[in-house]
């Protein structure tokens, strides 16, 4: 009896600690501290990078991006076919399982690409919209045809995520919003929103059982927060390390870095409504002379950043080479603005964000003292992304720093929603409400049905240098660094993703 007793006590530790780890003894554990918490578990309800890439290790796409250019490759999908400009045909992977066991068919690509267009759960609407008929020619084929051709339909699909009919029809949408199921690498355990989020590996994943069986992720958007969890040996994974603190991680012998060149390129979105003092290119073309983008790399950056000429960085369809930054120039922005008849400067607001891009606020300020100093009054209004980005799509700024990289390789894709006119109605422009220009809208529409790259390169390359250059849509600042930071001696192997995303299956340990 006392051996029996004494069993039962153990079993009961090891159930309680258990319950209190999620974790099973032994098996292979991660603590990642990432700057940006994700809004909601509905795999399509948040179209941020920071989003996605928490939803990436739930579901899976009908495709998925890898290795360090993001090549884009098979995965729901093992292949599909563009016999037309509308129509793509999907031949779907066979055997796949969501997280309640329940088999991953057609009927649940339709039923996910239906749930697109409705705004309450999705902000991948402009998709849902595109789409103008879903068929499904047996349980693992089916056939989208879109409404209009869209070259780069297939290289969105990487985040695009498939549910489960049957228990996404079963719950309410609350639910459906807090907890996951997928078919993705790591199935949902718990979620308290604002402090962690934890998963356990999918032994029966179809790609393999990832090499990792616990992860706690936890999102601290406070720079020195985030710093402190890693040198305190709370993190094994930190993304966004600060660049004031980068040299202080350097030097610990307990941390190691790993950086790479970020895809995302931060600029000033500029208006040209008529009457306006930018309406006139002369006015924008100084307002960018005016900016001593060296100095915001080398004292606000800290020398983690590389300047940008224009949006697209070099792996996107559409970057232009040939396409140069106007150098620093106060004096002559103060004869461009004398030119435009504004010899004694005017007045603007700038906004933007203070919680979304490294050192976005400090940029803002910088960049306010030097219009200063060619005479331009530009009264700061930054604010948390939250409020910031619903403005900006309401057509309330003017003038606003803002940051983009281009998920799908193609900036035809982001030069809709960046440049083209808004017209909410159609889906365009939806983030861009203060500049408009219809030689710009004519040849970016004429880009829909051109699917040869080659072909398609070269007028994107048209398009870039019209809005860039000839233009001036918008004044480009520099590409983003990412830095990351991991625990010495813990056998962790991480390679940083061109999109950022943390996708733990790719991780080991």
């Amino acid at each position: 009896m006392k051996r029996i007793s004494t069993l039962l006590l153990m079993g009961i530790f090891i159930g309680t600690l258990l319950s209190l780890t999620g974790q099973a003894i032994g098996a292979s554990s991660i603590a990642v501290t990432v700057d940006t918490p994700p809004r909601t578990m509905h795999p399509n309800g948040s179209n941020a990078d920071a989003n996605l890439s928490v939803m990436s290790n739930f579901f899976d796409g009908l495709l998925q991006r890898k290795g360090s250019e993001g090549k884009i490759v098979p995965a729901l999908a093992e292949r599909y076919e563009h016999p037309d400009l509308l129509t793509w045909k999907f031949y779907l992977r066979k055997g796949v399982k969501f997280h309640n066991g329940n088999p991953f068919t057609a009927k649940d690509v339709k039923f996910s690409f239906e749930r697109l267009s409705n705004p309450e759960v999705s902000e991948f609407i402009n998709t849902g919209k595109s789409i103008a008929s879903i068929d499904i020619i047996d349980d693992y084929t089916v056939v989208i045809k879109t409404k209009q051709p869209i070259p780069w339909f297939a290289n969105n699909l990487h985040q695009v995520y498939m549910m489960d009919k049957e228990s996404t029809e079963a719950r309410d949408e609350a639910e459906v919003g807090v907890k996951p199921i997928g078919t993705g690498a790591y199935k949902f355990v718990e979620w308290v929103k604002g402090s962690y989020l934890r998963m356990v590996a999918n032994k029966d994943y179809w790609e393999g059982a990832p090499s990792i069986d616990n992860v706690e992720l936890r999102a601290i958007t406070e720079p020195s927060t985030r710093f402190a969890a890693l040198v305190s040996g709370q993190s094994d994974l930190v993304s966004g390390i600060p660049v004031e603190l980068y040299e202080k991680v350097v030097k610990n012998p307990k941390l190691e870095v790993v950086a790479r060149p970020a895809r995302r390129a931060i600029f000033m979105a500029l208006g040209n409504e008529p009457g306006s003092p930018t309406a006139d290119i002369r006015v924008r073309k100084a307002m960018y002379m005016a900016i001593n983008e060296d100095e915001i790399i080398e004292k606000i950056m800290r020398g983690h950043a590389a300047p940008a000429a224009q949006i697209p960085d070099p792996p996107t369809i559409g970057y232009n080479p040939d396409i140069s930054r106007l150098p620093y120039n106060p004096e002559r922005a103060k004869e461009l603005l004398r030119e435009a008849g504004y010899e004694n400067g005017f007045d603007i607001t700038l906004a933007g964000p203070n919680d979304r891009y490294v050192q976005d606020e400090k940029i803002a300020e910088a960049v306010v003292k030097y219009l200063a100093k060619v005479g331009i009054r530009a009264k700061l209004d930054v604010k948390p992304k939250s409020i910031f980005f619903p403005e900006v799509s309401e057509g309330r700024h003017k003038f606003y720093l803002f940051g983009w990289f281009d998920g799908t390789y193609d900036m035809g894709r982001s030069y809709f929603k960046l440049i083209h006119t808004q017209d909410k109605e159609k889906g365009l422009g939806e983030w861009n409400a203060v500049f408009s220009d219809p030689s710009i809208d004519a040849l970016l529409e004429s880009t829909g049905s051109i699917v040869d790259q080659g072909k398609r390169r070269k007028v994107l390359q048209d398009l870039n240098k019209m809005a860039m250059v000839d233009k001036i849509a918008w004044i480009p600042l520099h590409y983003q660094q990412d830095i990351y930071a991991i625990q010495k001696g813990k056998g962790i192997k991480f390679q940083p993703r061109p999109d950022r995303w943390i996708v733990l299956k790719e991780i080991s340990k």
